[in-house]
C-alpha cells in the first residue's frame, strides 16, 4: 500500500468481492480513476485465471482484461481467521463491491444490512443476474443467459437463421458500467448525508435498459423487432455494402449526410428522387435504393471509397479484425494501449476510455497474482485496527 495513487477518486478503499467479469470490469473502472481496490479471491483464485487460450505469460487474457490496478488477497470465508480479516475490510471500505447470489453473503455478516451498521458510510453494490426479488434471486446469473431471455440474440444473425450471440459479453460489461454509475452517484449523495447505500444492479434491466430502440420498440410502439442482420430497422444506408473488392460500412444518419453520399458516388440526382428525398422513403424503399448505389460502389475499391466518402462528411469503415481496430485507433492517435506497472515488466492494457483534462487515469499496478498482496493487507488492516482502538 505505497504507491501514491493519483485521479479522482483517490483515497477511496474499494473492497472487490466480485469475479469473473461485471463486478472486476467496474472495480477496475474505479481503479484506473485513483481508487484503491482490494481483490477478495478464493484460495482457488478468480474464475478468470483459468479461462484460457489465449495467454500471456501463462497468464489468462481473460483476467488480465479486468484486473488491472488491483491488491489481491485470497481469504477462505469459511476459515474463522480469514473471515475476520474479510470483515475487517468491509469496516474499512468506502465501497464493496459484489456479485455473489443474492443473499449469498448473509451467513458470513458480509450482507449490506450487518456491513452498514458498523460501516453506515459503506456504498455496497450488488450485481446479480435477475434482480434480489425472490423469483429472480435463484435464477444463474450468465450474460449468454441473460442474451438469450432478454431478447438480444433474436436480433443478432442472419433474417433466415439462427441467433446468435454477441461476440462479448455485452450484458456483464454493461452491468459493470451502470453499477460504476451506481457507486459514484451514491458517493455524491453521501457528500450530503454522511450516510451510504445498497446499490442493486442485475443483468437483465441492463440488457432491456442497454436494448433502447429494440426495447422501446416494443414498449413503447407495440412492435416485436427481429432479425435483420447488418440492416438498422429505422435507417438505410446504415449497413455493408459491396464495393470492388469487399464490404463498406456506410451509415448516412439524415438528409444531408445522403446528399453528400450520393453526390460523392456520381449519383445526385438520387438525393431529390422522391421514393428517396426523405429518411423514411429511403427506409421504407431499401430493396430499390441498395441496388442503385452498389452499382456505384462496384466501380472502386473499398479503401479508395472508403476515403473519398470520409472526406465528403459522410461515416463509414472497414469492417476490421481486432488488431484492424488497435492499429486504427493508433493511426488517429487515440493511444489505445498502456503498459500497466514497470516498463521491463509491465502488462499491456487497453486505455481507460475516459480523458481527464486534470486527474487522468494511471496505470502502477498490473493484474495481481492471487494472494501477491495478502500479507501487506493483513499488516495494513491490524494497522488501522490499532489506530481505530488508540482514538476510542
Amino acid at each position: 500500500m505505497t504507491e501514491a495513487r493519483s485521479g479522482p477518486l483517490a483515497g477511496l478503499v474499494v473492497a472487490d468481492f466480485s469475479r469473473i467479469l461485471a463486478g472486476p470490469y467496474a472495480t477496475m473502472l474505479l481503479a484506473d480513476l485513483g481508487a484503491e481496490v482490494i481483490k477478495v479471491e478464493s484460495p482457488g483464485g478468480d474464475d478468470t485465471r483459468s479461462w484460457q487460450p489465449p495467454v500471456r505469460d501463462g497468464i489468462s487474457t481473460y483476467y488480465l482484461a479486468v484486473n488491472r490496478n488491483k491488491r489481491s488477497i485470497a481469504l477462505d470465508l469459511k476459515d474463522p481467521g480469514d473471515l475476520a480479516v474479510a470483515q475487517a475490510l468491509a469496516r474499512r471500505a468506502d465501497i464493496l463491491i459484489e456479485n455473489f447470489k443474492p443473499g449469498g453473503l448473509a451467513r458470513f455478516g458480509l450482507d449490506y444490512p450487518t456491513v452498514a451498521e458498523g460501516n453506515p458510510g459503506v456504498v455496497y453494490a450488488s450485481i446479480s443476474g435477475f434482480g434480489s426479488g425472490p423469483k429472480g434471486a435463484a435464477l444463474p446469473g450468465y450474460d449468454l443467459i441473460v442474451q438469450a431471455i432478454s431478447g438480444l440474440m433474436s436480433l443478432t444473425g442472419d433474417p433466415g437463421g439462427e441467433p446468435f450471440r454477441a461476440g462479448i459479453s455485452v450484458f456483464d460489461v454493461m452491468a459493470g458500467m451502470h453499477a460504476t454509475i451506481g457507486v459514484l452517484s451514491s458517493l455524491n449523495a453521501r457528500h450530503a448525508t454522511g450516510r451510504g447505500q445498497h446499490v442493486e444492479v442485475n443483468l437483465l434491466s441492463s440488457a432491456l435498459s442497454g436494448l433502447v430502440n429494440q426495447s422501446s420498440a416494443y414498449v413503447a410502439g407495440g412492435v416485436v423487432p427481429s432479425r435483420m442482420g447488418n440492416s438498422h430497422p429505422s435507417l438505410f444506408p446504415y449497413e455493408p455494402l459491396p464495393c470492388s473488392d469487399g464490404d463498406l460500412i456506410i451509415t448516412a444518419g439524415n438528409n444531408g449526410q445522403f446528399r453528400k453520399l450520393v453526390e460523392v458516388l456520381g449519383a445526385p440526382e438520387l438525393a431529390d428522387d422522391p421514393r428517396f428525398d426523405r429518411n423514411e422513403k429511403r427506409t421504407e424503399n431499401r430493396d430499390e435504393l441498395r441496388p442503385l448505389l452498389v452499382e456505384r460502389l462496384k466501380t472502386r475499391t473499398k479503401s479508395e471509397w472508403f476515403h473519398a466518402i470520409i472526406a465528403a462528411g459522410v461515416p463509414c469503415g472497414p469492417i476490421n479484425t481486432i488488431d484492424g481496430g488497435v492499429a486504427f485507433a493508433e493511426e488517429i492517435g487515440l493511444d489505445p494501449v498502456v503498459t500497466v506497472g514497470p516498463e521491463d515488466h509491465g502488462v499491456p492494457s487497453v486505455r481507460n476510455p475516459i480523458t481527464f483534462s486534470e486527474t487522468p487515469a494511471d496505470y502502477l499496478l498490473p493484474p495481481p497474482a492471487l494472494d501477491e498482496h495478502g500479507d501487506e493487507i493483513r499488516r495494513w488492516l491490524a494497522a488501522e485496527r490499532r489506530t481505530e482502538e488508540g482514538t476510542a
